[in-house]
């Protein structure tokens, strides 16, 4: 179980830097595909919390914790893109200092997850 939880916790944080990387593309002007950072649930993570956090840990405080701050960094996301396609570039790349305090937030809570469940293994 241990290998299978790691490699499990460990697509999840690539998932999440891949959102972290979409995001700062289209505020840089490169990005083609908003859908996964405009939509909680079409975001790689996002559908990792769906159908495998949820379900197996969602009894965890933290991994109801994780959906609710993932789907905040996602309206954030939005209101960064909003300002983008609004000609307010300067702001919108500006904004992203708050998103990488929420990132750094749901890397934590991932930690937080998956240190709790090797703890239950045992």
């Amino acid at each position: 179980m241990d290998d299978n939880l790691k490699r499990e916790f460990d697509a999840a944080r690539l998932k999440h830097i891949l959102f972290k990387a979409k995001l700062r593309t289209f505020l840089y002007g490169a990005g083609t595909n908003e859908s996964p950072v405009r939509d909680p649930d079409v975001c790689a993570l996002g559908q990792w919390i769906n159908t495998v956090a949820l379900p197996q840990f969602g009894y965890l405080p933290e991994t109801q914790e994780l959906n609710r701050l993932h789907r905040h960094l996602h309206q954030v996301a939005n209101r960064l893109l909003d300002l983008h396609q609004a000609g307010q570039v300067e702001e919108a790349v500006q904004g992203l200092r708050e998103t990488t305090t929420l990132t750094d937030q749901v890397l934590d809570l991932l930690n937080t997850i998956e240190r709790n469940l090797r703890k239950e293994s045992r």
